[in-house]
């Protein structure tokens, strides 16, 4: 038996959880299965890796040689196999283009414009919460371009050397049941939510610091916060049982209405990203040109946005030429 890269991972995930159990949970092993790996492992390199105890797994002397030579090897191999998965679609004529979304509100306007100007296409779309999931399959060559959002000033990890330029920047909302007391005004104070509960989907980056910091910024500590999907979000809403944050986008809704925070104390900077070296680059400017149509469409069934949009110009879609190539612009 000869020692494999999926056996140096194992030795890592070990060190880095300091267990063998929580290794086995973080690689989606039986904790016997994991135990019998480690033993092949060690018979293959003579001697043992870990000191176990109560108190968990700590790398011997052998050990710590291995982790060093790990951690220089995978992700070497990890950057050999993300280059060459790009290297082999660079004479690829992009005859597809491959989206993954982050509850993007323009995905699908940009799908229908995309297919309607290029019938050839093949247009494929990967949903996730995580946008370092969809950066890294950008960065493997797995995915095209990623469309995702990110809070205030903040920008996506740069670990995964993409270039990232901005659709639009809109204020970020609050939805609220049609029967709710404020639910009259064009605009509400977030001092004045004080006292309601709120509800968000997963991965929604204004639950984050930038949420937090307005809250305390208006004098309170925003109350129980449920976590549930869109769908499950709405219906809380609905009912009576929390308040949301939403896009200025947002569909109007039967029972819902959305309503503007005074002050914009949050933004939302919806993003496209794509890797530099990747044959995605070469239409990476048209591909952003119709993310901007796709917003634009999106405007259509909110013509108080767009007034209030005429009145405040740092909002909306963001001009090409404002744009730094291969970078954010900064809001």
């Amino acid at each position: 038996m000869n020692l494999e890269l999926r056996h140096l991972r194992v030795v890592c995930a070990i060190a880095e959880t300091g267990s063998v159990t929580k290794a086995a949970s973080t690689l989606g092993l039986a904790q016997p299965a994991l135990t019998a790996q480690l033993q092949r492992i060690e018979r293959i390199l003579g001697g043992p890796l870990f000191e176990r105890d109560r108190r968990g797994a700590r790398p011997t002397a052998l050990g710590e040689l291995v982790l060093a030579r790990a951690r220089v090897l995978l992700p070497a191999m990890k950057g050999l196999q993300d280059e060459a998965a790009r290297l082999a679609g660079a004479g690829d004529p992009l005859g597809r283009y491959r989206f993954g979304g982050v509850n993007s509100p323009i995905l699908g306007r940009l799908v229908h414009r995309l297919a309607a100007e290029q019938p050839q296409l093949q247009i494929t779309t990967y949903a996730s919460w995580s946008v370092d999931e969809l950066a890294q399959l950008v960065a493997g060559g797995r995915l095209d371009f990623a469309l995702t959002g990110v809070c205030g000033d903040a920008t996506p990890s740069a670990e995964f050397a993409l270039s990232w330029r901005e659709v639009a920047v809109d204020p970020v909302l609050v939805l609220l049941p049609q029967t709710h007391p404020m639910a009259d005004r064009e605009e509400v104070r977030l001092a004045d939510l004080r006292r309601e509960q709120w509800v968000a989907a997963p991965g929604d980056g204004c639950f984050g610091d930038c949420f937090a910091a307005a809250c305390a910024r208006a004098g309170f500590t925003p109350r129980k916060l449920y976590e549930t999907d869109v769908r499950g979000c709405m219906d809380l809403v609905e009912a009576g049982e929390a308040v949301a944050l939403c896009q200025a986008t947002f569909r109007p809704v039967a029972g819902l209405v959305t309503r503007r925070l005074a002050g914009t104390p949050l933004r939302w900077r919806l993003l496209l990203g794509w890797h530099p070296d990747a044959p995605a680059a070469r239409v990476a400017e048209a591909v952003l040109e119709t993310a901007v149509a796709a917003y634009t469409d999106a405007l259509a069934p909110h013509p108080d946005y767009l007034a209030w949009l005429l009145r405040h110009p740092d909002f909306g879609a963001q001009p090409s030429a404002a744009r730094p190539p291969g970078g954010v612009r900064t809001a």
